[in-house]
């Protein structure tokens, strides 16, 4: 089991840019895969990007490929997002996802995920 929590949302004005971090607990981070999502007032939740357990195989969605950058250190226990040319229509909660992998370690993963952090606030304003 991985206990998951994010930092680093905030306020910032269209194309500034955000660092968020999300923090594992546990010994065996590496064997999860990695994602964020986001969900913004009255729409569902949806795909950011995604990180596989090694290899550093990445995977975004249309709305924030190029501007968006995911990362991980499996030896700090830890993914980060890298937003920049940020958007009023990135404003949403965003959160850290992780999901258990037994095998296929290089794959990432837009569904499925097991464990959730509490999210953290990006407001973009115009």
């Amino acid at each position: 089991q991985v206990q998951l929590v994010e930092s680093g949302g905030g306020l910032v004005q269209a194309g500034g840019s955000l660092r968020l971090a999300c923090a594992a607990s546990g010994r065996t981070f590496s064997r999860y895969a990695m994602g964020w999502f986001r969900q913004a007032p009255g729409k569902e939740r949806e795909f950011v990007a995604a990180i596989s357990a090694i290899g550093g195989r990445t995977d975004y969605s249309d709305s924030v490929k190029g501007r968006f950058t995911i990362s991980r250190d499996n030896a700090k226990n830890t993914v980060t997002l890298q937003m920049n040319s940020l958007k009023p229509e990135d404003t949403a909660v965003y959160y850290c996802a992780a999901k258990e992998n037994y095998a296929n370690w290089g794959q990432t993963y837009r569904s499925g995920y097991e464990y959730w952090g509490q999210g953290t606030q990006v407001t973009v304003s115009s």
